[in-house]
Formats: structure tokens, sequence, C-alpha cells
């Protein structure tokens, strides 16, 4: 069978007929950011002390070009930061913190700090916690000094140890969704005490030095109702859309524009802005199940960051970055659609989309070393991870790897191909991929794992003119047969305890995608004329 019989053999129904597209790699074209690589995230520190969380972070450095990475659970008792002394007394101890940041910078990864959660004599006596390993969420009003006086202690630490020049390169965000408040929620307190959270830690970090840099709420999710307009979450404001009506809402983003105002009020620093904008609205479901299938539409994204930017320039802070925590295809770390080939062609499709709005988006997260609900009962469990905890790779792990691999100039991109240019070495590479026309209305989820492959092929015409002669360019294919490793699940009797040999197995077949290698005809001209299959990834590649 050759390659392009290859790419049309499991297609269904006529194919989508794209207008042919001839990019000339004389154009000057634009600027092309990468922010997709300013961060990505990971479960916890504590996790970070791991031989297999260590490989995978180094794997996706070199082959993803991550430069953050961010984690919960910085001040976690597993992390045993905090003593108190029987004078009343503080004892601070870094060394476990230094341990993973030591490792992090070796590999040229910085931390993007997280402020959370409480020790445990910081936190109310009978404080509330959050995920499998416990991490206190309930805010204490009497010890606002003691967590101010934890951050400046921590951040001069850092200076001390890496030097101004290095921390000044970091970002510190205060908390994680203290929005999602509650019985196992993120934050036991109020909107207030948030505030007064993010004061204290802003005023130490800039004690230390006004450089360094501090931002937040941190809040998720977006909303379309009235839940978190109040001091704590009221779930009987909260509102679930069908899928004919979702789309039609007003989506917000929670706290922000309180956050900024009482910024300006109490005259404290917002060097960013952060949230976590997943296309869903089921951040925290009171009632399991009520709100499955509200996914919102593809251009959730773009609409949210938009909001944003508003939001931005209508206040004290239009200069502050954007950055987006935490994203994916949803919140849930037991969604199947995590391991499947329609969130690679998600990944590239929205971030190519949203090119220019924000400074990152960090997609949550590089490893299934990931324990928020415990060990998963599955060695594919639908985690986060673009890496399962084996080191196999998911569709998702390729989607970032062709993504590091585009130039630093856009010449072309028409929400199906990408092509850049490398001002460095003037080399091309491009991207097509299918994200198919009836996904548009909602991101693929959990519920479409069954039927997500009947949808529309898509034919790509592209034609690459003005290069040398016999040019050569290597085309890699990312499809449901070449790089997925789940197929292969499907037809395999692999034990959920899966031997040395079915591992190594496995790793093959995941970073099995298609290759070829083609050269541009006697004028110069490139021509990639083929049928992606539903949500099939090529990589065009000058070499």
């Amino acid at each position: 069978m050759n390659f392009k019989s290859l790419l049309t053999a499991v297609t269904l129904g006529a194919s989508l007929s794209l207008s042919a597209v001839t990019v000339d790699t004389r154009t000057e074209g634009k600027s092309l950011d990468h922010y997709w690589e300013t961060g990505v995230g990971a479960g916890r520190v504590n996790e970070g002390l791991r031989s297999g969380w260590q490989e995978h972070l180094a794997d996706v450095k070199e082959h993803c070009g991550f430069k953050y990475v961010r984690m919960h659970g910085l001040f976690h008792d597993d992390m045993f930061v905090y003593f108190k002394q029987p004078d009343g007394k503080v004892k601070y101890n870094w060394q476990y913190i230094d341990d993973v940041y030591d490792r992090m910078l070796s590999m040229g990864v910085r931390p993007f700090v997280e402020l959370g959660f409480f020790p445990k004599d910081m936190a109310l006596p009978e404080s509330k916690t959050q995920f499998w390993w416990k991490g206190n969420v309930s805010v204490d009003r009497e010890k606002f000094g003691d967590w101010h006086d934890l951050i400046y202690a921590f951040t001069a630490h850092l200076v001390d140890r890496y030097g101004l020049d290095e921390v000044s390169n970091w970002y510190f965000e205060v908390w994680n969704e203290p929005n999602l408040t509650g019985t196992g929620a993120f934050f036991h307190g109020t909107k207030s005490d948030y505030f007064r959270l993010y004061k204290e830690a802003a005023n130490a970090i800039k004690a230390v030095d006004k450089s360094l840099r501090v931002g937040g709420p941190a809040t998720s999710n977006f909303v379309a109702d009235a839940r978190h307009d109040g001091e704590i979450l009221d779930h009987s404001k909260s509102r679930f859309f069908s899928a004919d009506k979702i789309n039609k809402q007003k989506w917000q983003g929670v706290w922000i524009k309180d956050f900024l105002k009482y910024c300006e009020k109490e005259n404290l620093p917002v060097d960013f802005i952060s949230t976590h904008p997943y296309p869903t609205d089921y951040a925290l479901d009171p009632e399991e199940g009520r709100s499955k299938g509200s996914i919102r539409y593809l251009n959730s994204l773009h609409d949210d960051i938009e909001w944003l930017q508003n939001a931005l320039a209508d206040s004290k802070y239009p200069t502050a970055e954007i950055h987006l925590t935490e994203w994916s295809t949803s919140p849930n770390s037991r969604d199947c659609m995590h391991d499947l080939l329609p969130a690679a062609a998600y990944i590239m499709r929205a971030n190519l989309d949203c090119l220019g709005m924000a400074q990152s988006l960090m997609y949550w997260t590089f490893t299934d070393v990931f324990e928020e609900k415990g060990g998963a009962e599955n060695f594919f469990h639908g985690g986060f991870g673009l890496i399962n905890f084996q080191g196999i790779y998911k569709p998702t792990y390729h989607a970032y790897r062709m993504l590091h691999q585009l130039g630093d100039r856009l010449l072309h991109y028409d929400g199906t191909v990408a092509v850049s240019r490398c001002s460095d070495t003037g080399k091309i590479v491009a991207l097509a991929f299918n994200y198919p026309v009836e996904y548009e209305s909602h991101v693929p989820g959990a519920e479409d794992h069954h039927k997500y492959m009947n949808a529309s092929p898509k034919h790509v015409n592209l034609t690459v003119s003005n290069l040398a002669p016999n040019t050569m360019f290597e085309i890699e294919l990312l499809d449901s047969t070449h790089g997925d490793v789940s197929a292969a699940m499907e037809s395999m009797a692999v034990s959920e305890s899966p031997t040395r040999e079915e591992i190594e197995l496995l790793k093959n077949i995941s970073n099995g995608t298609l290759k070829k290698v083609v050269c541009s005809d006697a004028d110069g001209n490139l021509t990639f004329d083929e049928d992606l299959q539903p949500w099939a990834c090529a990589m065009i590649k000058q070499i």
C-alpha cells in the first residue's frame, strides 16, 4: 500500500475539498510566536522527585520545547517546607523544592511557580483537603501574616540560591482555582479571602525585588451564569446548557474584573492575569453527570482570550500578560479523549487559531505520573498527560512535537494548513491537519469516542513555490494507524500490568508515525495533494 492510499484508507464519505493554496517562500510573513511552548502543567511538585517524571520532562523539553512547568502542592506537607517549633517560631526547609527545581533547571526548564497549598500548621486545624494526597485548602484568617512571611522567605531563598538574574525570569502565580470552593475544592474561603491572600503574597514577592513577576487569580472556568458572582460558589445559580444553546450564551472569566478592581484599589502589582479556559462548563459539577455534554464550540478559546484582552484594556493593567495556565479538551483526568487522536488535531487548530493573543497556553499536563485521584486503575485511563505512566506517547505528544518544528515566520494559515519559515536557516516547515467540520460546534469529548472517526475527510492541495530545484522534504503523518497506539491496544490482549516487552512494543507503535522523503520539482515547486482522514495531522519539513 502506498503513502497516499494509507492516507485515505479509513476515510468515510466524500472528501471536503479545499481551494488549492500556493505559498511563495519569498513571502515576508509575520512573526510566529510559539506561545504554546511557554509552559506545560504537571500534577504536584513531589511527583517531580520521581525518575519517570524526570525522564518524561527531559523528553518533552527536547522534542516539544516547553520552557516552564507549573504544578500544584509546592507547600504541601510531603515537601516538608514548614516546621512550627515549640517556642512558636517557624523553621523553613527548602531542600525538597531545591531538588526538583535543580533538576528542572539542569534540563533548561524553569518553574512557573504556583504558590499553594497551605502547610497543615498554617491552615485551619480541621482543614478541608483536595485530592488523594489531601492538600490543605482552608484559610485561617488569623494567619495571613504567616502566609506573607512564608512567601517572603521562599522568594528570598530562590534569589539567594539561583540569583536575581535567573529568578526574575520566573513567574509567581498565587494559588490554583480559588473560585472552586466547598467540599473537595481548591479553596475553603471567600473571594475576599483570596484577594487578601494575593495581597500578602504580591507584597512579599515585590519586597524581595520589584522585578519579580506576580499574578493571578488562576480561576477556572469561563461561565455564562451567576454562580461565581458572590463571595463563594453558589451552585443554586448554576445553569447547564443543552448543545443547541451552549454556544449562544455570553461567557466571561471568573473573578477577573473584581480581581483587577481590588488590585487597583489596594495599589497591588498585576504582572500577568492567569485563568483556565477549558472548553467545557463543568469544572466542578455538584451533581455527578448533570453537565455531561456541556461542551463549547471550537472557537470558545478565541472568544475567552478576547474577553480577557478587553477586561485588561478596561483596567489599570492594560499591559499585563495573559497566561492560560491550564488547558486541554476537558478538566477531567478520566476523560478518554485525552488519549485519542482528535485531541491532537484540536491542539493544532486551537493554538494556531489564537496566535498572538496570549503569552502562554499551557497544556495540562505533560505526563501521566499524576495522582490527583490517586493511582489510575488502567495504564491508559484518560489521564491528562502527553506521555502515559510507562512512557508511551499519545497523539497529543506528536501534536506538540510537530508544532515545535514550525519556524518563527508564518507565511500562511487558513485553519487547515500552516506554512512557516525559520529565519536562521531559511527552511520551510508546514503543518496540515483535518479538524472535521462536524466538530466545530463542540470540542470532541468522552461521549464521542466511539463515533469520532465518522467524520469528514479533507482534501488538501498545497504548493510551496520558489524553492531550489530538488529540495528535499520529509512528510510525516499522524493518523489512526500511525503514531496512535489506541487502535493497537484494542487488538492486543495487554494486561493491566504490561510486561517490559509489551511496553517496548507499545512505545514503538506510539512513535510509529508514517514518514517519506520527497523533493521539489525542477521548477522549485513542492506539492502536497492528499486526502487527510478525520483528525489526521501531517508535517511537511524541509531537510
